[in-house]
This record gives structure tokens, C-alpha cells and sequence, in this order.
């Protein structure tokens, strides 16, 4: 078996195949939050799924991504940064597409709302390029703040699935009231 030109990312292994495998495994549970969405019957639309349900299942892929990029057996940091870099570059377009749709949803999203759904993401994504091409020059630390920042979009995908599910929750004990005597 052929050992990668990179030494450093095998001293990465174990901690992507652990992250990677929880991304993977979110990524399905996330899927069962869309499921609780359609059968709560909670008054939403495409635009609110594209800006508050898709970018989580979309945050637990980069994750994953990530963990199978710094997994491959990569000749050198240069293709690996190449690519960790178009993930991150890709990621901003994208998280700009998510604010466009958050604005026009029918939600009018709350500061916190913001913050999870498009600052922490933008930040990750931008700080994701800037870490790739930090990884031709200094790559320990380049290493380190690619982990930090795959868990940040881990733990933004945690926040934001269960964000939803107490969302739903609530709502849908809110609608489940009974009516009071004079109909309110």
C-alpha cells in the first residue's frame, strides 16, 4: 500500500474518521427532521427549506467532505489545499444564495437566526479557504484550523437540526392548544 507524499495527515486519521462518520451519520438524522417538518404540518416553504433545512444538511456534508479530503492519500498539501480551497470558495457562493432565500422567506429570522445560518457558516467557509492555502506554507497549523473548523460546521449542523426540532415543537404544541370558551 502506497503511503501519501504528506505524512503529516496520518496523524489526522482517526480524528476525521471519528468527525466524518458523525457528519454521516447527522446527515440521516436530518432527514428524519425533514420527515417531522411534513408531518407536523408547520407552515413553511421552499424558500425557508432552502434557507434553514438544506444549509444544515449541506453543513454535515462539508464535514464530511472535509474529513474524506484529509483522508485521501494525497502526493502533496498543494492538490489537497486545491481542493479544500474550491470547497471554501464554493461554500461563501453558497452561504450567500442562503441569506438571499432567509430575506425572502416568510420566517423573519432573529438575530441568533443570523448568526448560525449565515455569520458562523461565511466565517467557516472563508476561514476554510484561507486555512487551504495556509497548508502550502505552514501546514501544522493549517491542520489544526482545518479541524477546528470542521467541527464548526459539525456543531453549526447540531445547533441549527435542533433549532428546527424545538421550532416544530413548540409551534406544534402552540397550534394544539384547545380553544378557549370564547374561541381564543
Amino acid at each position: 500500500m502506497q503511503q501519501a507524499a504528506f505524512p503529516l495527515l496520518a496523524s489526522w486519521t482517526n480524528f476525521y474518521v471519528i468527525v466524518g462518520s458523525s457528519a454521516g451519520a447527522l446527515t440521516g438524522l436530518q432527514f428524519v427532521v425533514m420527515t417531522l417538518i411534513a408531518g407536523a404540518q408547520v407552515e413553511s416553504n421552499m424558500r425557508e427549506v432552502r434557507a434553514f433545512g438544506t444549509p444544515t444538511v449541506v453543513h454535515f456534508c462539508m464535514a464530511l467532505l472535509i474529513s474524506a479530503l484529509i483522508n485521501a492519500p494525497w502526493p502533496t498539501p498543494f492538490l489537497l489545499g486545491l481542493y479544500l480551497a474550491a470547497c471554501g470558495t464554493a461554500g461563501i457562493a453558497y452561504t450567500m444564495t442562503v441569506i438571499r432565500h432567509a430575506r425572502k422567506a416568510a420566517y423573519n429570522p432573529d438575530t441568533e437566526d443570523w448568526i448560525w445560518y449565515a455569520v458562523l457558516p461565511c466565517i467557516a467557509h472563508t476561514a476554510l479557504t484561507a486555512a487551504a492555502i495556509l497548508l502550502w506554507w505552514h501546514p501544522v497549523a493549517a491542520l489544526f484550523a482545518i479541524a477546528a473548523i470542521t467541527l464548526l460546521f459539525l456543531f453549526v449542523g447540531i445547533h441549527n437540526s435542533w433549532d428546527t426540532v424545538t421550532y416544530i415543537a413548540v409551534r406544534k404544541r402552540q397550534d394544539g392548544k384547545p380553544e378557549g370558551p370564547n374561541g381564543s
